[in-house]
């Protein structure tokens, strides 16, 4: 099984990445594939679909990209807004990879042109800066020789003043290789938020086109499950062509699903979804 696929499960989460916190993976080869611990690089395109903001029931398609790869030992993730780096070295061939780094994101939400009136009319949001750190632990050998089980967790903190508050996503995944050319990843996911974050986009102000709302604090705002294909091209080890797709459901639970911002002018579930193909060497 070619080691472009090392790149190929992270890298279709790197390009699903509209302006929310996503799923954290440790950087590293899916199970099967050895790893000698040198440099690599991932270049890809992909079209995708989202929500027109965080709560909406309008869709846009979205080009995309990815770059990512490992120098000098430390791997580097562009994930669509943001950034993230692992500077942990783990040894070639061991079946625990942990991983640790820096992360840098940008949250675009509701910071241009909204579809639904309502929702415009209660004006656009500043762009935040986010700042914080992406950290996990992977095991080979769960469940069958080949497959990884994965827990990451991702903490970020916006320093622009947009919401003045923190995110947090835990994500647990299962990675396993389904043929010679083909690998899958299942994961499972939740978002908490603090009382900034939920007051700037899901509150609504009295004298609004929607009813006036005020969240009681931060907490669980949504729980998520995606699942990533991709299939290998052919081509010499770490370089060549693939294919891969990603399916991501999102549904925004408690004060978070009730705020009109959601409940009246949108939807709790949220779906993301793209395609494209990335080139390794």
């Amino acid at each position: 099984m070619s080691t472009l696929r090392a790149r190929l499960w992270l890298a279709a989460l790197l390009i699903a990445a509209p302006a929310t916190a996503q799923e954290a993976a440790p950087a590293g080869p899916p199970p099967g594939v050895r790893d000698d611990g040198g440099d690599r690089l991932t270049i890809g395109v992909g079209l995708g679909t989202s929500a027109d903001y965080e709560g909406s029931d309008d869709y846009k398609l979205q080009p995309g990209g990815l770059f990512q790869g490992r120098i000098s030992g430390i791997e580097f993730q562009v994930r669509g807004p943001g950034i993230t780096a692992d500077f942990i070295a783990d040894k070639p061939g061991s079946k625990t990879r942990l991983a640790f780094g820096p992360a840098v994101q940008l949250r675009l939400d509701r910071t241009g042109d909204i579809k639904d009136p309502r929702v415009a009319a209660l004006g656009e949001r500043k762009t935040a800066v986010e700042l914080g750190f992406t950290a996990g632990i992977a095991k080979q050998g769960v469940l069958i020789p080949p497959a990884s089980l994965n827990f990451d967790v991702t903490f970020l903190h916006d320093v622009a003043g947009a919401h003045k508050s923190y995110l947090i996503t835990p994500s647990l995944s299962l990675n396993s290789p389904v043929s010679r050319s083909s690998f899958a990843r299942a994961a499972v996911s939740a978002d908490f938020v603090g009382k900034g974050y939920a007051a700037t986009y899901f509150d609504v102000a009295s004298g609004n086109l929607l009813p006036a709302y005020a969240t009681n604090g931060g907490g669980l705002k949504s729980l998520g499950a995606s699942l990533l294909y991709t299939h290998d091209l052919g081509g010499a080890p770490r370089k060549g062509w693939a294919l891969f797709g990603l399916a991501n459901y999102k549904r925004l639970v408690g004060q978070f699903a009730d705020s009109p911002i959601v409940r009246d002018a949108g939807s709790a579930s949220q779906v993301f979804a793209v395609a494209g193909v990335s080139y390794g060497f």
